[in-house]
């Protein structure tokens, strides 16, 4: 029994061993990962004095337009989302492809795109301004920007959420004489809820930090990205970095509580 527990012993600390030398050799890895993050603060910290001329516009605009831009990919991506979770393979494979253009389209290229569908030397984009609708230059363009970098993102990680279901419990809810609709809202979304909050977290940080898209379909107002553009170019690095710590500050939250509600659901 003794030479047993001695065995035992040793192979624990043997375990803790490897384990502590494991950690030593990822703790560098999440510095070098991390390095943006912490440069920024350390920046923030001991140089920064005063916020770029026009900040808190431009912060405002950012934070209203991307709201605007979430509603909107909720509106529009999370029924298609459920739709695809149990269309036939054929849809789903057309759906992926019609997903992949935006999504692997440079941002910059997204936003010529979108300057020529809806800017005034379009069709579509005449009729749009004769019904005093004005897309290009306005708050309504820098939401569209927003919602066409974030859309594409918001839909592949629903579909992920709505694909994992238990099909039976859906079909348990349709026999309990749940119509399709209420099983949708009480079965089906709060089951998938961890990772629809993922979906909405990557949303959120793709429409709020756009910067490609709005840069050419709607440079004014501006949001914070461009506005971090043109304090680089106006003030130098330093203004610029502080004014990225505000547009990190705004968008993590959310990122950080979609994890958390991850993490309590998979416990």
């Amino acid at each position: 029994m003794t030479r047993g527990g001695d065995a035992m012993r040793q192979g624990r600390a043997a375990g803790r061993r490897r384990l502590s030398a494991r950690r030593l050799l990822l703790w560098p890895l999440v510095g070098i990962v991390t390095l943006p993050l912490w440069a920024l603060l350390l920046h923030a910290g001991t140089s920064f004095a005063h916020l770029p001329p026009g900040s808190g516009a431009a912060t405002a605009v950012s934070v209203l337009s991307s709201i605007c831009a979430l509603l909107l990919t909720f509106l529009a991506g999370l029924p298609l989302a459920w739709w695809a979770a149990s269309a036939p393979q054929r849809s789903q494979r057309l759906l992926e492809l019609l997903l992949a253009v935006p999504l692997l389209l440079p941002p910059l290229v997204l936003g010529l795109v979108l300057a020529y569908v809806f800017g005034p030397t379009t069709g579509f984009g005449t009729w749009l301004t004769d019904m005093g609708i004005g897309v290009t230059n306005s708050f309504l363009g820098l939401t569209i920007a927003g919602f066409y970098e974030a859309a594409p993102f918001f839909i592949y990680a629903a579909w992920a959420a709505f694909g994992a279901l238990d099909r039976d419990i859906l079909e348990a809810a349709w026999l309990a004489g749940l119509s399709p609709l209420r099983a949708f809202w009480r079965v089906a979304l709060p089951l998938a809820g961890p990772g629809l909050a993922i979906a909405s977290a990557m949303a959120w940080a793709r429409t709020i930090g756009a910067f490609g898209a709005p840069i050419v379909l709607a440079y004014h107002p501006t949001g914070l990205p461009v506005g971090i553009w043109i304090a680089l170019s106006e003030f130098g690095l330093g203004p610029a970095l502080q004014l990225a710590l505000v547009l990190v500050a705004i968008a993590l939250p959310l990122p950080l509580l979609a994890m958390g509600v991850a993490r309590r659901a998979a416990r």
